[in-house]
């Protein structure tokens, strides 16, 4: 690797994808400008604003989870360019709750349904205690509107946030998770690249979280012998290809989606592998490729946090 390489704010699987898309230079220039290794200001103010943050981690085996923490908005601050703090903490049965801990490689996204604003933050945890955690910034760079659809999330403590049964999930998905799937028009991936644990990580590479959006029943399901099978369009984008550049370096991902009506969450793992020109495209008006999920293990929160989900 030369200092060129090592200095790009991509890593081999993203500077694949841009190569087959066609524009690995243009990015490379784009990235170099915008990917930046702090926050700005009008990012550090939007976060403050939010009362909910998606999250991506490592589990111990190492697998992402995608998943989410909330609070009245102020509950995340940024006290300078580098440090993003979370004052709470994770739900107790989150599947992430036993690894949330100081030296963790994670991505964060801050996004605003009903103004379809988003901004991504990967850094590391610093410090994790009763009170909260610290972010240090890694990679801080927008997104665009696109796909995001237009909804309000509204913290209500006195919701009924947390109530209701927690369902453990297998390669077979049940009624329940099917259905939050097949009426889904948003989920959230978490990723990793392949260099993504360890002492001395690159800056081009760690944990990523991202957004993912389309009409009410984008995402298709087929059950197969050995599990449920996600099929999802990709459509034009950033073209950073920070998710599906993270897919062919390392095929293990999480997902999230959120009930919107009730609430629930439902968190997926999975084994993900991009597909360039599958004759099942042509079902999907727009993608470009699609990417295949087959799932291996879940979990279902039918309570979730007291959010209130309102059309925007």
């Amino acid at each position: 690797m030369n200092a060129a390489e090592a200095d790009s704010p991509f890593h081999a699987g993203e500077q694949h994808m841009q190569t087959l898309a066609g524009v690995r230079e243009v990015m490379e220039s784009r990235g170099r400008q915008f990917i930046r290794d702090h926050m700005p200001q009008q990012h550090r103010d939007f976060f403050a604003t939010l009362p909910f943050l998606i999250v991506g981690a490592l589990d111990e085996q190492g697998w992402p989870w995608a998943s989410m923490m909330a609070g009245p908005p102020g509950f995340m601050v940024s006290p300078d360019p580098q440090v993003l703090h979370l004052r709470g903490g994770l739900l107790a049965e989150d599947p992430l709750a036993g690894s949330w801990q100081a030296g963790a490689q994670v991505g964060l996204l801050g996004i605003q349904p009903h103004t379809r604003r988003r901004n991504r933050m990967n850094g590391v945890l610093t410090a994790v205690d009763e009170g909260g955690a610290s972010v240090a910034v890694r990679q801080s760079f927008g997104n665009c509107p696109k796909y995001i659809q237009p909804r309000e999330a509204v913290w209500q403590p006195e919701g009924a946030g947390g109530v209701g049964q927690v369902l453990d999930e297998d390669a077979h998905l049940s009624a329940k998770a099917r259905a939050i799937i097949e009426q889904a028009d948003t989920f959230f991936v978490a990723s990793a690249s392949a260099h993504a644990q360890g002492g001395d990580v690159p800056r081009s590479e760690g944990v990523d979280v991202s957004h993912r959006g389309g009409l009410s029943g984008f995402v298709k399901l087929r059950g197969a012998t050995d599990g449920t099978v996600l099929t999802v369009p990709d459509y034009t984008g950033n073209l950073m290809f920070n998710t599906l550049g993270n897919i062919v370096s390392n095929p293990r991902v999480g997902l999230l989606f959120i009930d919107f009506a009730s609430g629930a969450l439902l968190w997926l793992q999975g084994l993900a592998q991009v597909e360039h020109d599958s004759p099942e495209q042509a079902e999907h008006a727009g993608a470009l490729r699609l990417w295949r999920i087959r799932v291996t293990q879940g979990r279902l929160h039918e309570g979730g946090w007291p959010l209130a989900w309102s059309e925007g």
